[in-house]
């Protein structure tokens, strides 16, 4: 299971449509960024600081094979990126990340190993 941070506005848009396309940030990289359970908290406060109405999406990633590559990033860890839509379907849960008293979204304790 991979993870995604995303609006919720934008989220129910392509739930609409069926496809998630991304966000202007994967859009501009070319691919959809994810996390790993151990990684979400560490993108949550890096790129997602003070930003309301965020959802967490779980994916199941064998649905989005071959268009999942794992390439190096932060410290040089691997992360997974879609080189492709994200089909809606994919999504096992969704889940609203309220901000926590720093401003970081809150990553549900059940998530992270």
């Amino acid at each position: 299971m991979i993870f995604k941070i995303v609006q919720r506005a934008e989220w129910r848009a392509a739930c609409r449509d069926g496809v998630f396309r991304g966000s202007a940030v994967d859009i501009r990289d070319g691919f959809i960024h994810f996390s790993t359970a151990h990684q979400v908290r560490a993108t949550a406060a890096k790129h997602f600081k003070g930003q309301r109405d965020l959802i967490l999406v779980a994916i199941e990633e064998d649905m989005l094979k071959p268009a999942i590559a794992w390439e190096p990033s932060r410290g040089g860890d691997l992360f997974p990126h879609l080189y492709g839509p994200l089909p809606t379907a994919s999504a096992l849960w969704e889940r609203e990340l309220p901000l926590g008293d720093d401003g970081v979204p809150m990553i549900p304790e059940d998530v992270v190993p």
